[in-house]
This record gives C-alpha cells, sequence and structure tokens, in this order.
C-alpha cells in the first residue's frame, strides 16, 4: 500500500503524525487507524521516502500552516502602494510566527505543500518562496472568505499554476493605449488649465482592464456590457472604451453659448460633462457587436450601482409570454467604484447583497475599486476601519484582487482571472486597483494643503506610461524615444481635433423628444364584462391537489360569485389583480416587488398562495390562460434605495414593461430620497432618461404613530415640475384599476414614473369599493364630483377639496348630513394639477364662495403649500381660499391614537362648520 500517492502534502504528513502517535501508544489512535498501521510503516514507501520518519513532523506541521497562511494572509505583505517602495513583511506569514527556520524548510521535499496546479521540485524552502512570489508580489489574492471547496480550489489553482499570469499579450500595444490615456489627459491639462476633469491619471490601467473586459466579453459573445461609475476617471473611459468623439468632449469644455439652455416644456437642463453616459456598439462585420451601454450619474458616487445591476437583470430577463419570467446570461455589469465611497456608502452593500437573491442577480457583477488612497481630502484611516476599501465584499464571499495600479501585468492577469470567475460560477467578483491621484480632488484643488508628504512622492513618481516604457526599452521591444514619438502622435491628433473644432456643432445634448399631445387622455382603460368575468375565474382555478389555507377559503369562494349578481362591489385588492391580469392579457409584461409584496404588509393581496400541508407555490398571474406576457412578483430584501434605484435601472433598460415598487408603509420612501431626486424625477431634465417606474406607497394618518402615517406627498409635490412624473391618492378601486391600466398603456408613448398614494385600514372599506360597470365602463378620473350631495349644487357655499382617505372621515361624518351648503370633492391626481377639470366643476356651483383644502397632514407636509398658489389662481378674486388640517409640525403625526382620534374629529368639525371657526380656530388656517 503506498499512502504517499493516496495522501500528500499536508495530508501525508498527518498520516505520519498519527503513526508516530501509534509507535508511541497504539491506543492513542483509532481502531481504524491501528489495522491500518499493524501492516504499513513509512520505510514501506520506498526508498525515495525512506527519509521522511526522520523528518521533524512539527516543521512538516509549520511548513503546511505557513504554506495556508502565505494563501490566505499574502496580500497583506503584497507590494501593493505603488507610492511606496517595499512592504513589511505581515507576522502571519513570518517563519517565526510558525516556529520555522530556513533549515527546517530546506530539510523538506516541496511535495509536502502541494501547490496547486505547478509541479515544483526541490525543497519546501524553495516552495515558500514560490508561494511567496505569487501571493506577495504586485497582486494580492484575498481569497481565505470564500467558504465553496470548489470556487476555493479554481482561485488558488488559478493564482499558483498562473494561468493568467502567463498569457501573452501584445506589450507594445499595452504601451500605445497608456499613451493614448496620458496624451488625453496632458492635452486637456494644457488646454484647460484649472477646469473640472477628475482625471484618471496614477489609475491609468483602468482603461487598458476595460478594454480587455469588452473584449472577453465579445469573445464570449456577451452582447452588452453595462458599464457604471462616477466621475473619477469618466472622461476617459467614455472616449477610449465607449469612443466617445474627442470633439463632443471638447466641445462640452468650450461650453459654447448656443447650446440648448432654454427651459422649453420638459425642462431640460443638461448636467456637466463628468456625469453624462453613452451608449456605444462595438465589433467588426465578421463579429457579433457588442454594444457598451454607460448610463448617466450624478456627484452622488454609487447611486449608480443599483440602477446598473437593475438594467442588466432586465436585459437578463426575458418576458415574452405567459407565466414566470425566463433567465439567459446575455450581459454583463461592471461597476467602478471610488475607494472612500465602495466602503463608505451603504448603498454599495445593499447592491452587493443583491448578487446573490433570486430576482435581483446578474450572473454575477465585475467590480473594480478604483483606489486612489483618498477621499476627497480624507485620508484611509479617516475614511474606513477595515484595512483595505474593498474589505466590505468579504462579508458577502466575493473574492477580492489587490493589485498595483503601477504593475500593468497584474492588472491585465487580476481582470482575466476576475472575468473567467464570473462566467464559472456566475457570481460577483472584486478588483482592488490600488494607485493615487496626480492632482487634487478635482483640477482646481490644491491637495498639498492636507497631504504633503504623499504628494512630494506624487510629484516624483513617474506615470505608468513611463514605467512599462523603460520595462519595454530593457527588454529590446522599444529603441529609445519610440516611447515619446508614440504619446506625441496622440497629442498631435489631439490638437488636430480641437483646431478643428466648432463647438456649437459638435455639441450634441440627449434631450428627449415629447410625448404625442394628449396621449394621456386618449388612452382607453375600460375593460369589457365578458374580460373582467374571464379573467376573474381563470385567476381562482388552484392546482387538484393544492390546500389552501383555511382562512383564505371563504374570501376566494366570494370572490367567484363576484360577477353573478349584478350589485357586486370589488375591492381594491380584487381591482388591482383584475387590472393585472388585463395588462397581461393585453402583452404587456409586469413586474412587481417590494417589502412584503407578494402577500401585501396588510394581508390584502395574496398575489403568492401557499399549500397550507407543503408550502408550495401558485401564482395565478403566472397562470391563467389569456395571459400574453410574464408576470414576475418577489418580496424585495428591506432596502429602499438599493431597491428602488434597481426598479429603476430595470425600467430604463425594459420601457416596455410595467414596473412597480411597493413600500411596506410609505413611510419609508424617504431612506430612498437621494436616488429618487437623482434618476427618478430629474433624470429626464439632466440626462435624458425616460423612466417609468410605479411606485405604490401605503400612506394616511391611522394613529398609527409618525412612521407609519405619511408617504411624503410634499417631498414628491416638490420635485414635480415640467411634467415629470405622474402623482395620484386614489380613493376607489375602480380608480385604481384604471390607473394601473393608463399607465401601462402610456409605457411606450408618454413614459413618466407614477407616484401613488394607498390605503391602508381603508382597503376594504365599502367606500373604497367600486361596481363592475365602473371598471367596465369607465375611466381614470383626476378629479371626481360630490356623488352624494345631501342638497342641491346651487345651495352649495362652501366647496371642501381633499384627496384620500380624509375623504371617508369626511363623507362618513354625521356632520355631513347637516351642512348641505357643503359640497365634498376629491382630486385624485395632484400632479399634473386638474385645472381644467376642477375650474369646469366650479361652474356647476353658481353660489360658491370659498374653496376649503382639508388634509389631515401637518400644515407644512401634504399637498396644501403646492395646491395654495394653484388654488388662488384657480379662485380669483371671486372665491376665497383656505386650509383646514393639523397645525405646522416636524413630526407626520401624533404618537398616540387616543390623541390621533381627538384632533382627526376637530379636524373634521371645523371643516364642516367653517364660517363659526374662521375666527377662533388655531387650526384652522385662513387664505395666505
Amino acid at each position: 500500500m503506498n499512502l504517499k500517492n493516496e495522501f500528500n502534502g499536508p495530508n501525508f504528513a498527518y498520516i505520519l503524525e498519527l503513526y508516530q502517535k501509534y509507535q508511541a501508544n497504539p491506543n492513542a489512535v483509532d481502531e481504524e487507524s491501528r489495522k491500518l498501521f499493524q501492516n504499513w510503516s513509512p520505510s514501506s514507501e520506498g526508498a525515495d521516502s525512506a527519509p521522511l520518519p526522520t523528518v521533524n513532523l512539527s516543521a512538516i506541521t509549520g511548513a503546511v500552516n505557513l504554506a495556508r497562511s502565505i494563501r490566505s494572509y499574502g496580500y497583506l505583505s503584497a507590494n501593493l502602494n505603488p507610492l511606496e517602495d517595499t512592504q513589511e513583511e505581515n507576522r502571519l506569514v513570518s517563519l517565526e510566527f510558525h516556529k520555522l527556520t530556513q533549515a527546517d524548510l530546506a530539510s523538506l521535499p516541496a511535495s509536502v505543500l502541494s501547490i496547486s496546479g505547478a509541479q515544483i521540485d526541490g525543497n519546501a524552502a524553495e516552495a515558500i518562496e514560490t508561494l511567496r512570489s505569487i501571493y506577495s508580489g504586485s497582486i494580492g489574492y484575498d481569497y481565505g472568505h470564500i467558504r465553496t471547496p470548489e470556487e476555493r480550489d479554481w482561485l488558488y489553482q488559478t493564482a499558483e499554476s498562473g494561468t493568467y499570469r502567463q498569457q501573452l499579450f501584445d506589450k507594445k500595444k499595452l504601451l500605445e493605449r497608456l499613451s493614448q490615456v496620458e496624451a488625453f489627459e496632458l492635452f486637456l491639462h494644457r488646454i484647460y488649465p484649472g477646469k473640472t476633469r477628475f482625471s484618471v491619471e496614477g489609475l491609468d490601467m483602468l482603461i487598458p482592464m476595460l478594454d480587455e473586459i469588452v473584449d472577453s466579453a465579445a469573445r464570449e459573445k456577451i452582447p452588452t456590457v453595462f458599464m457604471g461609475m462616477a466621475h473619477r476617471g469618466r472622461l476617459n473611459v467614455l472616449a477610449h472604451i465607449l469612443h466617445k468623439p474627442y470633439t463632443q468632449i471638447l466641445a462640452e469644455f468650450a461650453d459654447p453659448k448656443g447650446r440648448a439652455t432654454t427651459w422649453d416644456e420638459l425642462g431640460w437642463t443638461g448636467d456637466v460633462k463628468y456625469h453624462m453616459g453613452a451608449k456605444k456598439s462595438v465589433g467588426n462585420e465578421k463579429e457579433a457587436h457588442t454594444v457598451i451601454h454607460m448610463p448617466p450619474n450624478p456627484s452622488h458616487l454609487e447611486q449608480i450601482d443599483p440602477v446598473l445591476v437593475g438594467m442588466a437583470r432586465a436585459t437578463n430577463t426575458k418576458v415574452e409570454r405567459g407565466g414566470a419570467p425566463k433567465y439567459e446570461n446575455v450581459s454583463l455589469p461592471v461597476l467602478i467604484h471610488g475607494d472612500a465611497s465602495f466602503i463608505g456608502q451603504g448603498i454599495v452593500a445593499e447592491t452587493l447583497n443583491f448578487s446573490r437573491v433570486q430576482g435581483y442577480k446578474t450572473s454575477g457583477t465585475l467590480h473594480i475599486v478604483a483606489n486612489n488612497q483618498l477621499g476627497f481630502t480624507a485620508t484611509e484611516n479617516e475614511s474606513r476601519s477595515s484595512l483595505h476599501a474593498s474589505d466590505l465584499a468579504e462579508g458577502f464571499e466575493i473574492p477580492v484582487i489587490h493589485v498595483n495600479a503601477d504593475d500593468p501585468a497584474a492588472c491585465l492577469e487580476a481582470v482575466k482571472t476576475a472575468f473567467a470567475y464570473r462566467q464559472k460560477f456566475e457570481k460577483d467578483f472584486v478588483i482592488n486597483l490600488i494607485g493615487y491621484r496626480r492632482y487634487g480632488h478635482n483640477e482646481g484643488d490644491e491637495p498639498r494643503f492636507t497631504q504633503p508628504v504623499m504628494y512630494r512622492k506624487i510629484d516624483k513618481h513617474p506615470t505608468v506610461r513611463k514605467i512599462w516604457a523603460k520595462k519595454l526599452e530593457e527588454e529590446n521591444v522599444l529603441n529609445q524615444n519610440q516611447a515619446e514619438e508614440i504619446l506625441q502622435g496622440f497629442l498631435k491628433n489631439l490638437q488636430q481635433a480641437s483646431e478643428q473644432l466648432d463647438a456649437e456643432k459638435a455639441l450634441v445634448e440627449p434631450i428627449p423628444t415629447p410625448p404625442p399631445s394628449g396621449a394621456a387622455q386618449k388612452v382607453k382603460t375600460a375593460v369589457t364584462q365578458k374580460r373582467l368575468k374571464d379573467l376573474n375565474g381563470n385567476l381562482l382555478q388552484f392546482p387538484e391537489s393544492f390546500r389552501l389555507n383555511p382562512k383564505l377559503v371563504k374570501a376566494i369562494e366570494k370572490r367567484k360569485t363576484l360577477f353573478n349578481e349584478s350589485q357586486s362591489k370589488i375591492d381594491w385588492a380584487a381591482a388591482e389583480e383584475l387590472a393585472f391580469a388585463s395588462i397581461l392579457e393585453d402583452g404587456i409584461p409586469i413586474r412587481l416587488t417590494g417589502q412584503d409584496s407578494a402577500r401585501g404588509t396588510f394581508s390584502q393581496r395574496h398575489a403568492v398562495f401557499y399549500d397550507s400541508e407543503t408550502g408550495e407555490r401558485h401564482i395565478p398571474l403566472q397562470t391563467f390562460s389569456q395571459a400574453k406576457a410574464a408576470f414576475e412578483i418577489l418580496n424585495s430584501p428591506l432596502s429602499e434605495a438599493g431597491a428602488i434605484g434597481f426598479e429603476i435601472g430595470y425600467s430604463l433598460a425594459a420601457p416596455e414593461r410595467l414596473v412597480i415598487w411597493e413600500a411596506q408603509y410609505g413611510d419609508f420612501v424617504n431612506n430612498a430620497q437621494g436616488v429618487i431626486d437623482e434618476f427618478l424625477l430629474s433624470g429626464r431634465a439632466k440626462w435624458g432618461l425616460t423612466p417609468s417606474l410605479v411606485m405604490l406607497l401605503p400612506h394616511g394618518n391611522e394613529g398609527q404613530g409618525p412612521d407609519h402615517s405619511s408617504g411624503r406627498i410634499e417631498r414628491f409635490l416638490g420635485l414635480a415640475a415640467e411634467i415629470n412624473v405622474r402623482i395620484a391618492y386614489p380613493t376607489t378601486a375602480a380608480q385604481y384599476f384604471h390607473l394601473l391600466r393608463r399607465q401601462a398603456l402610456l409605457l411606450e408613448t408618454d413614459p413618466l414614473p407614477l407616484i401613488v398614494f394607498t390605503p391602508k385600514g381603508l382597503l376594504r372599506h365599502p367606500l373604497t369599493s367600486s361596481s363592475i360597470e365602473e371598471l367596465s365602463s369607465g375611466k381614470w378620473h383626476r378629479v371626481i364630483d360630490d356623488s352624494s350631495l345631501p342638497g342641491k349644487k346651487s345651495d352649495v357655499r362652501n366647496l371642501i377639496l381633499c384627496s384620500g382617505r380624509i375623504y371617508v372621515d369626511l363623507v362618513t361624518s354625521e356632520l355631513r348630513k347637516e351642512n348641505k351648503d357643503d359640497a365634498v370633492v376629491r382630486v385624485e391626481q395632484l400632479y399634473p394639477f386638474p385645472e381644467k377639470q376642477l375650474q369646469e366643476l366650479l361652474g356647476e356651483y353658481p353660489k360658491l364662495e370659498r374653496l376649503i383644502w382639508v388634509q389631515e397632514e401637518p400644515l407644512n407636509m401634504g399637498a396644501w403649500n403646492y395646491l395654495r398658489p394653484l388654488l388662488k389662481d384657480l379662485a380669483g378674486n371671486d372665491l376665497s381660499v383656505h386650509y383646514v388640517g393639523r397645525p405646522e409640525s416636524s413630526s407626520p403625526s401624533e404618537g398616540s391614537s387616543t390623541l390621533y382620534r381627538i384632533n382627526q374629529q376637530s379636524l373634521i368639525e371645523q371643516a364642516f362648520a367653517f364660517e363659526k371657526q374662521l375666527q377662533t380656530s388655531s387650526v384652522v388656517k385662513t387664505r395666505g
């Protein structure tokens, strides 16, 4: 028996250690080992292994542990900082730590260490030096946190075998690329001194690394590469990866007077040059083309992260048929992060968390941390608690390679390894590209105020082009002056482009095309009763063996009789499901995600049923026969900024799909204010984006406290301008039905985000239910007149205007019957303001004296501050405009349900006894 063949390296050392114990005391080992050692001894392994029994077994154990430590911690001693000549050896990989001497290692054969993918002859000392050269060179492989054996083995084997280290590449071509990158920055610095461009200098290898990613994607026939990044190096990437013409970039620097500056009906403002995006198809006639798409990004550095992976997910999701969507890997997301922002911005962690979540994963995102070892002026110690900027990734079990940005060959090895891992395991990979920043945070900033020592080093430090050129000269690949000639050639090209520039003609801005006039008014949203009945019946068909939760049986049976009686009422959840089903029947896919959205926060939806015995899922909107497009329903991770950003990206990449995100409570949406401001509501004015995300925000003061009362109507209205969004607070199931259908039918002709403030406690209230006829023959009403007026319109002097749940409190109050000179009108669409509809309605009340806006939100919240000037213009000189509601407050609502009920009742009384309260109430606010 030859155990050395079966157990090598540390495993054979363990056998020897057991044998030593057996010799000292046979009972010290288990019975199986005793049987083995009765017929075996190390000398039986043959002449080549005869010396092994005399070896110090503690030295073998120490050597094996040292090798493991180098694999896990070698990166801590790697030469990763271009500004430092050497890196001090970490104790964890020292001989002393493992109680070894050089002589101990020299006495052991290299085979005891089992270096993956490599045949190492000689002794263990030589093998350890080989491992040090691999793990502590210009690359630091940070894989110790990877728990999956198959992945760990592949990663270590790839590193130790040099699979991507030994691949040949055109060294001179790389120099040419680095020269092009440097020339671009040098030229802009000379022609536009002090103008902000966020130079890539110090991280120049980012461009060749992205070249390698794009080329690899093309070889793998990946049709689309999405790239997201902040402003550092963005102009260089736009010019050389997305082939944005130099003339266009130079025109943006010139900033001609004739550029589009007018505030037209779309409110085009544009943005600074280093925020803009681009899209480019690359390839030749013989090869399939790869589209590179870089969406725009604001100065909120990492906001693009979830948006980009959402775009990739949409591209990978096929929805052309009914049922669940199909997934295929047809896009590659690449995110370029800053070092301070990667560790500092919480939205990064939210995005990384999506990487393996069903419905969000993208078959792996490649991350490059463009690490210049500084924030704006903040040092690494001021910016984070971790050793490396990339350490956040380890918590998500994402492999990390740290690489010195001044070693081009190492950078290319890193990116090739990352791409290969992503393709094999369909998971994320992080490259920590460690360089420096040639200038300050921007080119007008003076970094020597805060980092004098660091910038003395940078001032003396050669560029990576010069370093690479010197290496090629030493290898006789280049003549002595050839590198400078290459650089001057690229500078000459830029000079010619500048001299021939006509800035006004060269400047192209992505101003969006206005939608067809009146598109929203023309769309037909009604669905025939026959269609509704057929849809309802098919939605209620369950698999034969499916065991429904007993508590749901009665509700389902009642739904089955919905169309059997003419007086049947359709509640909110049923109207929503019928709307979804009819939209799917029209061939429009739907994606609905959010916090607890499958069931619904208030147990109202039940888009997913679970077998009460097996837990097996049944999703009616994926199984009904009429569907011509896919339906996707997901409970999202408990995130707002990341989740909403993801869905914004999804809607941008798939504008033909109805994409909906729902909050658990509308209050929580303020966690995502940044991504809403930047992408959803101002993205069109700045960048020409046309997102069409629907947001469902449960809203309404019901005595549940300040954090369960408000979807922050005032914030959305404060950002509404130039018809950039639709904002609605519907009060009936039919209104919600038509609103959803209208949004779906306008996706390709008049796409806009839709913000819907939805009910909570009123989901099952009789007054929010609707008749079948309201769905089959009705439409979306921006304004709803008083349908249960106690008196005549000719007697009405006070027109109470309101929106949402306060309507129910008003019309169910006993005071309603006593005040026949008051009418209650619902403003269902808050933005765009329904001026025409309200003007027509006012004409129907000939004795009207005043308009009274009633809301349950505080004075400084809700719709009042937005509506006040609009209502005053509407009223003119004939009517006075007044406010009834809670006084201004920093908190959205009371924390006490008792106090809530008292204040709510007081508010209703004030609304119906307005003249009496006008002079005395501290809550009633008169025209401002």
